[in-house]
């Protein structure tokens, strides 16, 4: 068993059963995601789903980690990260059988999205049929403008940096 919290300092803390801490994440997408609202994961504990104030989706790959959390060499992934919704993220979980993440925000909409690509199906209460099948037509919310970023390789989490100088005004930028 593992408990995961999230925070306002956007931070996800994967705990033992027993209250010990056992892992601390900072996403590291080029979009900072904010406080973090909501939290799901798959039904077998390897894919982890958070929501941030901001509206946005990240994706984590948790499997390696669970399966040996002291092996140092299983790291958790962060796969896949998007706007879903101009607003807050209150609620999302995982439909494993069709592969779809359903979102929900503060400004009260519902939202379908391709779980391994970030690919938006629609929304509920749309004339149209969702078409879960067809991943190739990247449209998007119009609310939202940016694609799915998929994380690739090994990146650097966030980390504070001390900056070493003061902010300087350069008048010819």
């Amino acid at each position: 068993p593992l408990l995961a919290s999230a925070h306002e300092s956007s931070c996800i803390r994967l705990w033992s059963i027993q209250g010990n801490l056992m892992k601390e994440l900072l996403p590291f997408s080029e979009h900072p995601s904010g406080p973090l609202t909501a939290l799901c994961t798959d039904i077998f504990t390897k894919i982890l789903l958070t929501g941030s104030k901001e509206g946005h989706i990240i994706c984590w790959n948790i499997a390696s980690f669970l399966e040996d959390s002291q092996n140092k060499k299983n790291e958790i992934k962060e796969e896949l990260c998007w706007r879903a919704h101009a607003t807050e993220v209150v609620d999302l979980f995982i439909e494993e059988e069709k592969n779809v993440v359903v979102t929900a925000s503060i400004d009260g909409s519902v939202r379908l999205w391709h779980a391994s690509t970030g690919y938006y199906f629609g929304y509920f209460g749309q004339a149209r049929k969702f078409e879960l099948s067809d991943t190739s037509r990247l449209i998007l919310p119009s609310d939202v403008n940016n694609f799915p970023a998929i994380i690739r390789g090994k990146s650097k989490h966030m980390e504070k940096k001390k900056i070493k100088y003061p902010l300087m005004l350069d008048r010819d930028k």
